[in-house]
């Protein structure tokens, strides 16, 4: 019975290690609200166990008149909705960096780092240089 109950535990405790071995900071993958509130960014994998965010929603109400979701569109003519706006990530100890991330409003690229913090919302950098600019994302619970 003893040599049950230390099988069980072991088993037990492997299946958490890949838990406690992934720092929370690095757990960046979810869907968020912009830090206005007017889109979301859903993060995913880009296929190599990085981080990739692409615009998955618009808030309508924040549109003008006549213009849908679907007809938002960059300077240079594409489409907002489905572009991928965050990718090219390194993991690094505290958070990922090395990425770009892409405003479509100014039709820029900035470097960017993403951290996940302890309460659950992401912190995105975008930098020009040693200069940067922080925001903080709320995560999207669902409806």
């Amino acid at each position: 019975m003893p040599r049950l109950a230390l099988t069980a535990a072991l088993a037990l405790a492997a299946t958490a290690l890949p838990a406690l071995a992934e720092p929370s900071s690095h757990n960046v993958f979810g869907t968020y609200f912009t830090e206005a509130g007017t889109s979301r960014v859903t993060i995913e994998d880009c296929g190599d166990g990085t981080p990739c965010g692409r615009v998955s929603w618009i808030d309508p109400d924040t549109l003008e008149a006549g213009e849908t979701p679907e007809s938002v569109t960059t300077e240079a003519g594409k489409p907002v909705l489905g572009l991928t706006m965050l990718h090219d990530f390194d993991r690094k100890k505290r958070d990922w960096r090395g990425g770009t991330i892409y405003d479509p409003k100014e039709d820029k690229t900035y470097a960017s780092r993403l951290k996940r913090l302890e309460d659950g919302r992401l912190q995105v950098k975008g930098c020009i240089g040693p200069f940067c600019q922080t925001q903080i994302w709320r995560e999207y619970e669902g409806e």
